[in-house]
């Protein structure tokens, strides 16, 4: 079969792979179709993932497909069935499991390889975080499910209630996210965004104010000027990862309210906080990773049951066989072939002529893009 192996630094090659073959609990699927992502990105940028990836490795862990083979002892599922397994499992054994917080496992098992044609889905995530995908739901959508849970597993520890104001600095694929699904929960949303384009796709996904970041324009006291009395949000996000962004989130927050730091920099930053605002301003800083089987299920529950804009999400396509030229061209914003994809520095990309926003490029491997 074809599959794409990444062998470091922006070195992501096709080559023709034996089909997997499904051992005891497991299974192997026909892959409908995979996502391209922000931390797809970062790791071809890399050429590794520090937690879960040392190359040469199968790359891609958004995904949905076609049940083809099942292992001894599986009995949840059967060759035929449509399915979306995500790219982990907890053991549910260690100290963090038993605290309810699965996202840190000691033992948390990964899996990648959704670019190709056939998966391997191991035994942990086939039992554990792995969904029936009904007939009515596309494959690229269901596929949404993995990132979705993030933002729902970070949504659900930040403590926004009906009615709360949210500030989301940050309108890449997770930002977008953040904003539909507070937007979905009956939060009003104040986006942060870079650029024009990124003023619409906000509003798209729920926004009822946009502050688009511009020299000489305050940013932070625009975000405070939009809340009553000038007194904050309830809730900042950040997701975009720099340490001035991290900075404007606990400006922005109101005294008492919450700070959750979703977007993570680079090993080593440093950041400067306001620590006497921090203590008696009572500010809860947080930061949220990964996501839990709970939030997976949620996530998906939201796409399948229709109020998600999961058609909004996914606006290009793309073959396997150009699975290299769709991440050159996130590294080179909207040059060369597959360029409608994220861009390297939020996610996001515009493509040459168009007039709508490209947030995540599906790739179709057995070459169907409607089933």
């Amino acid at each position: 079969m074809l599959a794409a192996v990444l062998y470091g630094k922006e070195d992501l090659r096709m080559e023709r792979v034996a089909v997997p073959r499904a051992a005891a609990g497991e299974l192997v699927l026909r892959v409908g179709a995979a996502l391209t992502c922000g931390t797809d990105l970062k790791v071809y940028k890399r050429g590794y993932h520090a937690m879960m990836l040392t190359p040469p490795f199968a790359f891609g862990h958004e995904l949905a497909g076609v049940v083809t083979e099942v292992g001894a002892g599986v009995t949840k599922f059967s060759v035929g069935d449509r399915v979306v397994p995500m790219n982990s499992a907890p053991c549910d054994v260690c100290y963090w499991c038993a605290r309810g917080q699965q996202n840190l496992c000691a033992d948390l098992l990964f899996n990648n390889g959704a670019y190709a044609e056939y998966m391997r889905v191991p035994a942990r995530i086939v039992l554990k975080n792995t969904l029936r995908v009904p007939g009515f739901v596309r494959f690229e959508h269901a596929a949404l499910t993995e990132p979705l849970a993030c933002v729902v597993h970070g949504f659900g520890e930040s403590g926004a209630w009906p009615g709360d104001t949210m500030a989301v600095i940050g309108a890449g694929p997770i930002g977008l996210m953040f904003m539909h699904v507070a937007a979905l929960r009956g939060v009003k949303v104040i986006a942060v965004v870079k650029r024009e384009d990124q003023v619409e796709a906000a509003r798209i996904f729920g926004a009822a104010e946009v502050v688009q970041i511009e020299e000489g324009v305050d940013t932070v006291a625009a975000v405070r000027a939009l809340t009553e009395g000038g007194r904050g949000v309830d809730v900042a996000i950040e997701a975009v990862a720099t340490p001035a962004t991290w900075e404007w989130a606990v400006a922005m927050v109101r005294k008492g309210g919450v700070v959750n730091f979703f977007g993570g920099p680079p090993r080593g930053t440093v950041v400067a906080l306001d620590t006497n605002r921090l203590h008696y301003g009572d500010i809860t800083l947080k930061a949220s990773f990964h996501h839990t089987p709970a939030a997976c299920a949620e996530a998906f529950a939201l796409i399948q049951g229709g109020q998600f804009k999961a058609a909004e999400f996914v606006t290009a396509s793309a073959g396997l066989e150009d699975v290299p030229s769709v991440f050159a061209g996130m590294m080179n914003r909207g040059q060369g072939p597959g360029a409608r994809g994220q861009g390297p520095e939020d996610g996001l990309a515009i493509a040459a002529g168009a007039a709508r926003l490209d947030i995540k490029t599906a790739v179709f491997p057995n070459g169907s893009v409607a089933k």
